[in-house]
């Protein structure tokens, strides 16, 4: 009530009813006990859990009205999108709430960031901005509004909030299929709840009218009320129900990261034994015969059981196959200082253990940057990879960790010829690459990566860049300084690539227009490319 006895328009969520307590059929043991389900049957990935179900609220009406530790609001990078649920928070929250978005500067797809409620009955908002949606760029798409949620309820986390609100991040006007989105909304709580639950109390869901059906029906897939409705959930879950964390998997990915590759996972005799698995059908040729069993070498490698004699032994017989001998004949070549000088640039077992720690650290604040994505394909059919210069805040952020998400990224595209555009536009001082850097990644990458990088677009470079690249590529590195190409204006990199082919970051298509003109579907080859 207010002063003058008006009821409140806002809403108490300790009023509304949990999503645990709206079960239509409470849990019955007369004829499927917990431990009949646990023993007998197949149990979903998402179990009954009626603590975690009481965790959450579907209500519908707006997200502003809310009266608990935050609510979320959606937008545009600029923080400045007008859609339903931001006109509704910016009005009610008054016009103290833009002074303070302007001192947040932006906020980047995927990330989250946080103001006063002002006068929103909410003491806190969290801003966030989900993505566009584009079905050749699936993955990122889902990627980024896992981050989105993730990063949210991180937030929460660290705030010590106890209650957040969510709206519905993925905008109508931003084209995310409402089924899909809710899929990827529903399992991040989920696991998120499972691992930091006894941080937030309460995760309410405002829905509209529109949205309303869609979570009825998807959450009991990822919060079941009972264990029949478990049960009966099974069968309707998606076949990617995502990582621990709710993020998306890339197949691809997920089977080249398989624990025992070829390893049978019924035969409990060989699970003993590790990596014992005959491969020896496979190349049973002499050549075959004296390099050994490779890919049982390889596997052995990613799982830190090859010793470090076998290591070096796999140094020597590469650097035999890809050295010219010096002069002083063979003998010369097996000359263990021979070896140790060229174990720096010949390390394959480096790139193996970089390779693997890449798969096991959590790089999602390094992915939430979204300076490294992969696009369309060039005219020539080849990936492209996209790197934003602006997007790296060098003096930020861990290197290394930068490095290692490079790999985790690129391991399965560098397998087949790629290209590299690299936007330099509008890049600071904070954000250049320092030169160490880029020669430790161009040592550590694997032979693959070299081999298969078939051209570097290098847009918007500066006198500076240029010159450092110059310098870069003669005195630091070998073999890419002709795989180089300094792109002036979009029209000359569309000589190469197709429009439609890149997913630019707004930024750069401004400024190229503001620079050269806005582009055109037609151009003329450039000799340059």
């Amino acid at each position: 009530m207010d002063p003058l006895g008006a009821p409140s328009q806002f809403v108490d969520v300790d009023t509304l009813p949990s999503w645990g307590d709206s079960c239509e059929d409470e849990l019955d043991t007369s004829d499927t006990s917990a431990e009949t389900l646990q023993g007998n049957t197949v149990r979903s990935p998402f179990l009954y859990k009626k603590d975690i179900s009481g965790k959450v609220i579907l209500w519908k009406g707006d997200v502003a009205l809310l009266n608990c530790t935050a609510i979320v609001n959606t937008s545009n990078e600029s923080l400045t999108d007008k859609n339903p649920v931001s006109e509704s928070v910016f009005m009610l929250a008054g016009p103290d709430l833009k002074e303070d978005l302007q001192k947040l500067k932006g906020c980047r797809t995927g990330e989250a960031k946080l103001t006063k409620g002002f006068n929103l009955a909410a003491r806190f908002i969290i801003h966030t901005v989900g993505p566009k949606y584009k079905s050749r760029y699936r993955t990122a798409a889902e990627s980024s509004l896992h981050s989105c949620y993730r990063n949210v309820l991180q937030l929460a986390k660290e705030q010590s909030m106890s209650s957040v609100g969510f709206c519905v991040i993925n905008s109508a006007k931003r084209g995310y299929p409402l089924e899909d989105a809710t899929h990827i909304a529903l399992r991040t709580v989920r696991r998120f709840l499972e691992i930091h639950g006894e941080t937030i109390e309460k995760v309410v869901f405002a829905v509209s009218d529109l949205e309303e059906a869609t979570y009825q029906k998807l959450l009991p897939l990822y919060f079941p009320r009972s264990l029949k409705e478990e049960r009966r959930s099974l069968p309707y879950l998606p076949a990617d129900i995502g990582n621990a964390e709710g993020e998306p998997v890339v197949p691809e990915r997920q089977i080249r990261i398989s624990e025992k590759p070829g390893a049978p996972e019924d035969n409990h005799e060989e699970e003993a034994e590790g990596l014992g698995v005959d491969l020896s059908f496979i190349g049973s040729h002499a050549f075959a015969r004296m390099e050994g069993d490779i890919d049982k070498q390889r596997r052995l490698i990613l799982q830190g059981q090859l010793s470090e004699a076998a290591l070096q032994k796999q140094h020597q017989r590469k650097t035999l196959k890809a050295t010219p001998f010096p002069s002083g004949g063979f003998e010369a070549v097996l000359d263990k200082s021979f070896f140790r000088r060229k174990e720096s640039s010949l390390c394959a077992s480096g790139y193996n253990r970089w390779l693997c720690q890449a798969r096991s650290e959590d790089l999602s604040d390094i992915a939430s940057l979204k300076a490294l994505y992969q696009t369309g394909v060039d005219n020539c059919g080849r990936t492209v990879m996209v790197v934003v210069g602006r997007n790296i805040p060098v003096t930020l952020i861990d290197m290394d960790k930068a490095l290692l998400y490079f790999i985790h990224v690129m391991d399965h595209i560098a397998v087949k010829e790629y290209v590299l555009v690299y936007f330099h536009t509008l890049t600071s001082e904070y954000n250049h690459l320092d030169s160490d850097f880029l020669k430790k990644l161009y040592d550590v990458v694997d032979v693959k990566y070299k081999r298969n990088l078939k051209a570097v677009y290098f847009v918007h470079p500066t006198f500076r860049s240029k010159v450092s690249t110059w310098f870069f590529t003669t005195f630091s590195v070998s073999g890419l300084k002709d795989k180089i190409h300094h792109v002036d204006s979009l029209h000359q990199l569309f000589a190469a690539i197709s429009p439609e082919q890149i997913d630019f970051p707004p930024f750069v298509l401004e400024y190229d227009a503001r620079e050269n003109g806005p582009y055109c579907t037609s151009y003329p080859p450039s000799p340059d490319l």
